[in-house]
């Protein structure tokens, strides 16, 4: 039978299970999930929070992980500045970055979430306001979601995926799993 983990991978917390620098240890899945054979359908960067799925079926990995198979994943994003209409319309139809245009995402402005405190927390900065809006994306590009507000002029300051396909993070603390 197929396993299927959802995990809600801290902040600061490497997305595989072992640390191959050199140099102080961090952080890996395997400070959290002690559940042998199962391996994550993708990655979250290590100052990014939220929703990864571990499973020990490869079809299952690449369905979530290949940017072919176009699973959507929605980000809650904390972005610097004040964004405006002109922005999230880009968001939406595509943006150019350096290894060429996005696919349209689906974003819109939200109310600051209900989110566990991060730590470090964000740093405050009274002069920059900041804003914070759901992007869904349908592909999986590195560090995309960073590139994609700070290409429209809004640099993403927290980010936390929430959800991919039917999966959220729904009632999981940072650092906490449960099977499915």
């Amino acid at each position: 039978m197929t396993q299927v983990i959802l995990f809600n991978k801290p902040f600061n917390v490497l997305s595989q299970f072992t640390d191959s620098s050199i140099g102080p240890d961090r952080a890996t899945l395997s400070n959290y999930i002690d559940v042998p054979d199962v391996y994550p359908a993708g990655r979250l960067d290590l100052d990014s929070e939220g929703l990864m799925v571990l499973t020990d079926d490869g079809r299952l990995q690449a369905r979530i992980a290949d940017p072919r198979f176009k699973m959507a994943k929605t980000y809650l994003a904390q972005v610097e500045g004040d964004i405006g209409d002109t922005e999230l319309a880009a968001l939406r139809t595509g943006v150019r970055m350096k290894d060429g245009l996005t696919l349209p995402a689906e974003v819109e402005r939200i109310d600051a979430p209900d989110l566990w405190p991060r730590d470090p927390p964000v740093r405050f900065r009274k002069t920059v306001p900041d804003c914070w809006i759901s992007l869904t994306i349908r592909e999986g590009r590195n560090r995309q979601v960073r590139r994609m507000t700070a290409a429209v002029g809004h640099p993403t300051l927290r980010l936390v995926r929430w959800a991919i396909g039917d999966w959220t993070l729904d009632g999981l603390a940072p650092g906490a799993w449960r099977a499915v």
